[in-house]
């Protein structure tokens, strides 16, 4: 089972080279517009406290935190957490990150629908990632097909999470892109396409994260069904 069958890398394999490409387009993204400084010459930490400012996010603060991408907004603590190359970088990529996670803090203060259904989920998905695949080792080991099938439908709040996370993604660079150009934080194409690359980029990201979930969970279920057929 896993690694050690070889129908799991059948099934895993598409999965894991699109995890592969997008995180390549990610990272080759970030780097050439890290590169490229916004005409403002505005930092992300800069630049988002005007969008904060200007968008009446009056409750949200900004930090630095350690790491590379590891930027993100922290709906309990109101908190929007820039990496250092976001944090004190004046670039087009910087701009477009900040201006994602603060996607995220308007989605917060509006009461996001999507948004309320993912965290809604994070408990269903901690239980589910650890307990659905014991579940069905455990069946497919005792050869009881009705716990093998149990543990599918536990794993499978993986899956839903994952599209359930891909809109809110979407919907945090569309917002991301809209601030931007209604600020005038970003002017021309060049900078348009520029933030539009980055944003796309991760996107891909939430994209392979849907297929990896779902590939995964249909080899848990083809091995239930082969169970099932082996016994009759």
């Amino acid at each position: 089972m896993g690694f050690l069958d070889p129908t799991y890398l059948c099934f895993m394999a598409p999965a894991f080279i699109l995890m592969m490409l997008a995180q390549l387009y990610v990272t080759s993204s970030y780097s050439k517009w890290s590169r490229v400084a916004a005409r403002s010459g505005l930092t992300g930490a800069q630049a988002a406290q005007r969008l904060i400012s200007s968008g009446g996010l009056y409750n949200v603060s900004i930090q630095p935190i350690q790491g590379n991408l590891t930027d993100h907004y922290d709906p309990r603590s109101k908190v929007l957490n820039l990496s250092p190359g976001v944090y004190q970088g004046n670039s087009v990529a910087a701009l477009a990150i900040a201006a994602h996670e603060l996607g995220h803090a308007k989605q917060d203060q509006e009461g996001y629908m999507p948004l309320k259904l993912r965290a809604a989920l994070v408990p269903a998905v901690n239980i589910g990632s650890y307990l659905g695949w014991i579940l069905i080792i455990a069946g497919v080991l005792l050869k009881i097909t009705g716990l093998a099938w149990l543990g599918v439908l536990v794993f499978s709040a993986g899956l839903v999470f994952a599209l359930a996370t891909l809109p809110v993604e979407l919907n945090a660079s569309a917002r991301a892109r809209q601030l931007l150009t209604n600020s005038g934080l970003i002017a021309g194409t060049d900078e348009e396409r520029g933030v539009s690359t980055v944003l796309n980029a991760a996107a891909l990201t939430y994209v392979a994260a849907v297929v990896t979930a779902a590939l995964q969970l249909f080899y848990y279920a083809s091995l239930v069904l082969g169970m099932g057929r082996r016994r009759n």
